[in-house]
């Protein structure tokens, strides 16, 4: 390993001057070359880049170093020598577009972070020197701060590990305001489901004093669990619509902690359901202490930060669909901003009327000189075996018994079939996300593996299936090519084939379930 100056390529390169490299030659390695490559990263100072020199392109860390805050350049030496420079990018976090900041404060909160990070300074010396230095840090200060540490190679494994401790240092400055938001709110709808996990935690905390008796913890159990309702609507509502504004480290950062609180409900569920009342009640201590972390998290930066970087209207279409999903604890909320909206319609609102009566000239104007405007769901279309209206396709979509998803060439889901026995949750949040972002961090490189070697022509399908919650799950990957071979994404299929798995012998005569359930005809 050595340490080069890059201004030498600046002019034939377009590195920048300013960055210095850390040199890794791969050269001959295989597995343990990557976690070299991550080894050096968690040492880089701010500024600081990798040069890997390896036998061919390294294509994966493409994308690993990309999520990480890096750009590169590429330059081919030889026939088998690559060297790939990877530098800090020099954009600022895109969420800066939607927030005002002040940046000489940005930076000390920056200075203060990185110290820690590396080591420089402990929590408590960091608390001291934050104290000192400000009145008070806003939580979307602090969000910016989280997602500029990219730029600083402060990866998404580090920022796990740490970031209780960076919470901690900021919690005597950090803002608080009451949200004063109206009934229907996403948001309110989040910290009302708050309030009432608070409400079993509580519950759960001073029972541990009484007698043990199963069917109260059975039943306290049954509320807490829900949780994963208020996670779900979160992971597929609220994270994609952040990640358009640029903040997508809830995404990669707090999926993990919403994971770890899962798992450690679900161990805990599983020991009271199986008699094992010891192992059960050692694990509450840890089970409230999950929960309630990562709702003060919640509250403390993500609830503050959206309303900050999303509008009303946004907010309103999250709305729409996170009836899809469910509610945790509380009853189905009202419409937001449904009022507004027909405030505008009893108005006569000149804008939209105005709107549509554009839309429907530029319709008539296309039409005239025979260019259709779109598809409607009653026209008829040719399908690659027969003809079909939109209307048709989609109903068929929605009566298949098993959930179909695409993810096109460029990673970004485009589809989902909406059926009504879903496997696991999903809603409109999710059409136009990168499908990275669609998984927790933990399992993320499964989901890359599998795109690169679709993309590379290596593999054609991949298949995988559990057991969850006594049902028996069978997923299956394939590849999408179109008549030349050209990789045009991932359909993936998922199945509830528990009954399936069940079926024995024969059933040749007429037989509706309804009526013979659990029994098979066979002649």
């Amino acid at each position: 390993m050595k340490t080069e100056n890059s201004e030498r390529h600046q002019d034939s390169k377009g590195k920048p001057q300013t960055t210095n490299y850390v040199t890794l030659d791969g050269r001959g390695q295989s597995t343990e070359f990557q976690q070299e490559v991550f080894a050096a990263l968690e040492k880089l100072q701010p500024g600081e880049g990798l040069h890997i020199i390896k036998e061919f392109e390294p294509l994966p860390l493409y994308e690993v170093m990309k999520n990480k805050g890096y750009e590169k350049v590429v330059e081919r030496k030889g026939e088998e020598e690559y060297h790939v420079w990877f530098y800090p990018a020099s954009a600022e976090p895109a969420m800066k577009e939607n927030i005002e900041l002040d940046p000489d404060k940005i930076d000390k909160i920056m200075d203060i972070k990185l110290k820690v990070f590396r080591k420089e300074l402990t929590p408590k010396e960091a608390r001291e020197l934050v104290n000192k230095t400000f009145e008070s840090v806003t939580a979307e200060e602090f969000a910016y701060g989280e997602q500029k540490m990219l730029q600083y190679g402060i990866t998404d494994d580090a920022m796990v590990e740490d970031m209780d401790d960076i919470i901690e240092i900021f919690q005597d400055v950090l803002e608080r305001t009451g949200l004063n938001l109206p009934a229907g709110h996403p948001i309110r709808t989040y910290a009302e489901e708050a309030d009432e996990l608070e409400k079993v935690v509580d519950t759960i905390e001073n029972k541990l004093n009484d007698k043990f008796i199963k069917n109260e913890w059975l039943e306290l159990y049954e509320k807490l669990n829900q949780i994963n309702i208020h996670f779900s609507r979160k992971q597929n509502q609220l994270f994609p619509a952040l990640e358009h504004k640029g903040f997508d480290r809830p995404s990669k950062i707090m999926w993990t902690f919403d994971d770890n609180v899962r798992d450690a409900i679900k161990d805990a569920y599983g020991d009271l359901r199986n008699d094992r009342d010891k192992a059960f009640l050692e694990k509450q201590s840890n089970v409230i202490y999950l929960v309630r972390d990562i709702l003060q998290k919640e509250r403390d930066v993500l609830y503050p930060t959206s309303l900050q970087l999303l509008s009303d209207e946004e907010f309103a279409k999250i709305r729409q669909s996170d009836d899809e999903i469910g509610y945790c604890l509380i009853d189905t909320p009202p419409a937001f901003n449904a009022d507004k909206q027909k405030e505008a319609e009893t108005r006569g609102d000149d804008s939209a009327s105005s709107e549509s009566e554009l839309i429907k000239d530029l319709t008539a104007v296309l039409e005239k000189h025979g260019i259709s405007s779109g598809q409607g769901a009653t026209d008829v279309m040719d399908v690659a075996m027969g003809k079909m209206t939109l209307e048709q396709i989609n109903l068929v979509y929605k009566h298949l018994p098993i959930d179909l998803s695409y993810v096109d060439e460029n990673d970004t889901v485009k589809f989902y079939s909406d059926t009504q026995h879903r496997v696991f949750p999903r809603s409109a949040g999710v059409i136009g996300r990168k499908v990275q972002n669609c998984h927790p961090r933990e399992s993320v490189d499964t989901v890359q593996a599998i795109i690169d070697a679709f993309r590379k022509g290596e593999q054609d399908k991949a298949e995988f299936w559990l057991q969850m919650d006594g049902k028996f799950i069978y997923i299956i990957y394939n590849a999408v090519r179109d008549e030349q071979g050209n990789y045009r994404g991932v359909l993936e299929m998922m199945q509830d084939a528990t009954h399936i798995r069940s079926l024995t012998g024969s059933r040749k005569l007429l037989t509706w379930d309804d009526e013979q359930k659990g029994k098979n005809e066979s002649p």
